[in-house]
């Protein structure tokens, strides 16, 4: 058992998990404070600011994913947009379940606090980005 343990830890906690995690907090960050701005001084919709700081997410995201997380250092444009366009068709996948979460549980189920809904949704996004960013975007780099 301690061997199983031991050798399950070493795959959670390793550069990649840990940097993951610190760049997708910082990413998570630009999410809410974009969405924010949006809402709070631009008065903007929650759906549009929902989008808006999902575009900024996005780019943030790719630019620390490529370089930090995974590892992947090519600046050939070929490469970049090899990792980027599927970058962006996860993120826009995610993006949607993001979208969609939020009309649910602040339209469809009436929670007015927008914001605890944008942090609950924005942690199970959070897993889903890292998995697929893994298994299809910069597989060959990690």
């Amino acid at each position: 058992m301690k061997q199983l343990w031991n050798r399950l830890k070493s795959k959670l906690i390793n550069y990649e998990t840990i940097s993951y995690l610190i760049f997708g907090v910082l990413t998570t960050l630009v999410d809410w404070i974009s969405y924010g701005v949006m809402t709070r001084f631009w008065n903007m919709d929650y759906r549009i600011a929902t989008a808006g700081s999902w575009v900024a997410a996005v780019l943030f995201a790719f630019v620390t994913n490529k370089l930090f997380v995974f590892r992947s250092h090519s600046l050939n444009p070929k490469q970049i947009w090899k990792e980027f366009v599927p970058f962006v068709t996860c993120r826009i996948a995610t993006g949607l379940f993001t979208l969609v979460a939020m009309v649910v549980m602040v339209d469809g189920m009436g929670i007015r606090q927008d914001f605890i809904c944008k942090v609950v949704v924005s942690g199970i996004s959070l897993v889903l980005n890292y998995l697929l960013s893994k298994w299809f975007v910069f597989r060959q780099a990690s």
